[in-house]
């Protein structure tokens, strides 16, 4: 991706958190959250409103695509579940995900250097995918959708196993998401 694009596409990630409020219906929440076990369903809504919205948007992707695959879409609401760790106001995560763009490897330095003014937010941050599926977990989700969650960043070599298919399926609706 060229960098005005990752840059356009990054101020319209930052319009979208600022209006998810009122891009979160109760009917798209109960409709998603009625695959959620009642603790899985708390984990949802403590993410914050883009958070919740960008997970209605991915869940919906995949079950726009014919996946109906419960650890898969369960892993679709709380893929990002971990990011509420870290509550870090959405102008700040945006410039948090632009650095991260542009310079990822300095980001990365630094949040476990402890130079960034708010290291111990950027490195919740960083590791959001570990924290969301211990938390996932802890809620009494299936391995698979804790292991979903926990790999959803990190790239897919094969597609040999059912995980790495569903990790795929994940990761495409994620990145149009």
């Amino acid at each position: 991706m060229k960098l005005t694009q990752a840059v356009h596409y990054r101020v319209e990630q930052f319009v979208r958190a600022l209006t998810a409020k009122h891009a979160i219906s109760e009917q798209r929440v109960r409709r998603a959250a009625d695959i959620l076990s009642p603790e899985a369903r708390a984990l949802f809504v403590q993410q914050a409103p883009q958070d919740q919205r960008h997970a209605l948007d991915v869940y919906e992707t995949l079950v726009a695509r014919g996946h109906t695959d419960k650890d898969l879409l369960t892993a679709a609401l709380l893929h990002d579940v971990g990011k509420a760790a870290a509550r870090i106001p959405v102008w700040q995560r945006a410039i948090f995900v632009l650095a991260e763009h542009l310079a990822p490897s300095i980001v990365e330095r630094a949040a476990h250097a402890g130079t960034l003014r708010r290291q111990g937010v950027m490195t919740t941050y960083a590791n959001h995918a570990e924290i969301g599926a211990r938390w996932a977990e802890a809620t009494g989700c299936s391995e698979l959708a804790v292991e979903l969650i926990r790999r959803h960043e990190r790239p897919v070599d094969t597609r040999q196993t059912e995980c790495e298919r569903l990790l795929a399926a994940l990761q495409a609706a994620d990145n149009v998401s």
